[in-house]
């Protein structure tokens, strides 16, 4: 009878030991940043130039949210702006972000901006008329912007 119940104590030991050794393996759960967050560091990314930091918060932010216009549209930013741009990335990136957002004001100014490197202003410009549209006016932000974009362009070449 002192074996058995040795035997037994032996056991509970042995297996509390083992779960014992496992709790201290896993720590803490680690949260995970939310899409949206990703984005919040993408764009703090994306004031320091750092593209890399950038591609790889908003590559994490679409895989969680493949549908959110808002990423996609700092994606063609993104890789519209590194030291070599990716043209092609972005003008997907932009493309992406207008069908899943029409009135996107960002994306339409941004994917102005992109034609412009790519010597396509006649596609700018297409771009500067939605703006107009979707503003009601030639005065917000975007529509600004991508005016200037495309005069500074025209007087260049």
């Amino acid at each position: 009878m002192k074996s058995r119940f040795t035997g037994t104590v032996i056991a509970a030991l042995i297996a509390f030991g083992a779960l014992q050794s496992q709790a201290a393996d896993t720590g803490p759960a680690v949260r995970q940043p939310n899409a949206s967050e990703r984005l919040d560091l993408a764009r703090d990314a994306i004031k320091k130039q750092d593209w890399k930091r950038s591609l790889a918060e908003l590559n994490l932010a679409v895989r969680e949210e493949p549908r959110n216009a808002d990423v996609h549209n700092l994606l063609g930013y993104t890789y519209r702006k590194q030291a070599t741009p990716n043209l092609p990335k972005a003008f997907e990136h932009y493309k992406t972000a207008l069908s899943l957002n029409p009135k996107h004001k960002g994306a339409h100014e941004y994917v102005g901006e992109a034609y412009l490197m790519d010597k396509k202003p006649q596609e700018a410009e297409k771009h500067l008329v939605e703006l107009e549209k979707i503003c009601g006016n030639k005065t917000c932000e975007e529509y600004a912007d991508l005016a200037k974009a495309i005069a500074d362009y025209k007087a260049k070449n």
